[in-house]
């Protein structure tokens, strides 16, 4: 059976390559903390913050994640898709999190901030009113993605079809014009 946490920081400590479940952390703070191949499975992490850790490959199925805040973590290739859809709310701040997956997700007005989403995949997903500030997405995969209202103006390296995602009062930079229109090989200068 597994135990709840109130408001502790948990700092320095390797949890890599183990398997923790049925915990419950409640306004939890993570500090410095690795998790790399570590299987959190069936565990909520409710108003959390995560802060310079070490999430690579973490699995996290069947596992809450409501009001969790990732700041300056390394989150490579972890599958947020497995997460429990009910309450997920996320936010990114100086991540990596390259080759994560947020497929099928609904994840209106998530804050990505200073991160880099290299081949991250969105199929599917739901990021009405999100926004992208300072984000590298180069290679991410949008397809059938809701992106209405989310604001793109000072994000880069994106490849988005407005014939197959729902763009509608999105918002982008002429800089980054490009990155909409790359199926049509056009040249703009």
């Amino acid at each position: 059976m597994g135990s709840v946490h109130d408001d502790k920081t948990f700092e320095d400590i390797s949890y890599a390559g183990t398997t923790v479940s049925g915990c419950e952390y409640n306004g939890c703070t993570f500090k410095k903390c690795d998790f790399s191949n570590s299987n959190f499975a069936n565990n909520k992490f409710i108003d959390c913050v995560f802060d310079g850790c070490n999430l690579t490959m973490m699995k996290l199925t069947k596992s809450t994640l409501s009001s969790v805040e990732f700041k300056n973590c390394k989150v490579l290739g972890v599958n947020f898709t497995d997460c429990i859809d009910f309450l997920f709310s996320v936010g990114f701040a100086g991540c990596i999190l390259d080759y994560s997956s947020f497929m099928l997700k609904k994840m209106l007005k998530t804050r990505f901030s200073k991160s880099t989403l290299k081949e991250v995949t969105f199929t599917q997903a739901n990021l009405a009113g999100s926004v992208f500030d300072d984000c590298d997405l180069n290679g991410a995969i949008f397809n059938r993605t809701d992106i209405s209202s989310a604001n793109f103006i000072t994000a880069y390296n994106y490849d988005i079809d407005p014939e197959i995602n729902i763009v509608k009062k999105a918002a982008f930079s002429a800089q980054g014009i490009h990155g909409l229109l790359s199926k049509y090989q056009l040249k703009i200068v």
